[in-house]
């Protein structure tokens, strides 16, 4: 017997039918003898809608009040899917995410877990029932419901495995594993057996959808099994661990892309101590997050750089730096967007030179111009014009080794979280 964590997206249970079949699935594996607890998210584009009706009614609503609307999607779910079992003949029980004990700080729409108290969930799987948690959600030491943001419900499901000292945890999603790149992209990306926690904690903060960062910390630090699996088939996935086997030359495990990248320039500023540390100190008081950084030569005292955010970030960023003009003086200040920041990923590259030499030449070599570089011990990071993705994408895989003889991707609607 083993005790399983279960996580189903928004387009896994986004209809009866496919409700229906996630509960066929789960009551298998609970016959097999095993102890069941499932996260689930909010149905399909449950919670676009509901955005869209607060946004109609206030075009800035305040944050606590969109935790306590948008949590209203994952209730939905756990309360139908909980329903469909008991129709199928199992026993069930659906949980918020307070009722399961998920303890957070009180960041509105961006809580952080403190504790879990799963008392009631476990109680509920000893006498049997199969344990529907809600995913994305928790409640704050002051009593307050608050949402875990993007990719709360991966985060919901990990954390849960790791409290509950459950055998594995299976994150169901609209792919059947963890490919070397977005097979929508390339379509000839193979999907990967096995990788390691670093190596998919890179992947994910670099752009990779399939599985959120945040949910690979809380596996990596508690050594939590995890599988990424398909919804819509029965195919092995892939296992997320500590120690992956690297197959006989293949160095660059995969790679990921982000189109949410614009790039930030400062020109003309004085070169003199602490300047960098008062632009960026400012941008971190607002909660801006910045990626690459590079600063240019210096000349006749001056020196210009520039660093990525989220484009969303744009106008944001822009009003603080002007904000602080008076602090730190500057010539000129700009943003461009169209841009992409394309990542290769792999323990193998901290042993074996020449990888990133080998990125920079693919990329020219169809002929695109890297704007931004970045590096780490395993992966190496470029800025491009957006329009040349998917020739570089293509290229780097093709470059690396990773393309598979035959397509192997099985997919369905987009996850929601």
């Amino acid at each position: 017997m083993s005790f399983i964590v279960m996580k189903f997206g928004g387009s896994s249970v986004g209809t009866p039918e496919r409700m229906k079949r996630v509960a066929q699935r789960i009551i298998d594996r609970q016959q097999e003898g095993n102890d069941i607890v499932v996260v689930v998210s909010a149905m399909g584009d449950t919670t676009d809608d509901l955005i869209d009706q607060s946004k109609q009614l206030n075009p800035n609503p305040p944050q606590r009040e969109m935790d306590m609307l948008l949590t209203v999607g994952e209730q939905i779910s756990i309360a139908l899917l909980s329903m469909t079992i008991q129709e199928m003949g199992a026993k069930a029980m659906s949980f918020t995410g307070w009722q399961a004990g998920m303890k957070t700080n009180n960041a509105h729409g961006k809580a952080k877990i403190t504790d879990i108290q799963p008392d009631s969930v476990l109680n509920a799987v000893k006498q049997g029932h199969i344990a529907i948690v809600a995913g994305f959600q928790g409640v704050s030491e002051e009593g307050e419901i608050t949402t875990l943001g993007r990719g709360g419900s991966d985060t919901t499901a990990v954390a849960m495995a790791a409290a509950m000292k459950a055998d594995i945890c299976e994150i169901y999603t609209d792919v059947d594993g963890v490919y070397s790149t977005d097979p929508r992209v390339v379509k000839n990306a193979r999907k990967l057996d096995e990788i390691s926690y670093d190596e998919m904690l890179e992947l994910a903060n670099l752009g990779a959808a399939v599985l959120h960062p945040r949910a690979v910390e809380y596996a990596k630090h508690y050594n939590v099994k995890l599988v990424v699996r398909s919804s819509f088939t029965g195919n092995e996935g892939t296992c997320v661990k500590e120690d992956a086997v690297m197959e006989q030359g293949i160095v660059v495990r995969g790679i990921a892309f982000d189109k949410n990248v614009t790039r930030i320039s400062i020109l003309g500023v004085q070169d003199i101590p602490g300047v960098l540390a008062g632009v960026f100190e400012a941008l971190a008081e607002n909660g801006i997050d910045v990626d690459i950084i590079v600063q240019s030569f210096v000349q006749d005292g001056k020196a210009d750089f520039s660093f990525t955010i989220s484009s969303e970030d744009k106008q944001k960023a822009l009003n603080v730096i002007e904000g602080i003009r008076s602090k730190v003086s500057y010539d000129q200040a700009s943003s461009e967007e169209g841009l992409v920041k394309v990542s290769i990923v792999g323990a193998g590259m901290v042993s074996n030179p020449g990888v990133a030499a080998k990125m920079f030449s693919t990329i020219s070599s169809v002929g695109v111009s890297i704007k931004m570089v970045s590096t780490s011990e395993i992966k190496c990071s470029c800025v491009i014009d957006s329009a040349s993705l998917q020739d570089v994408i293509q290229a780097l895989h093709t470059a690396y080794g990773l393309d598979a003889e035959e397509k192997a991707f099985v997919g369905g609607p987009s996850e929601r979280r």
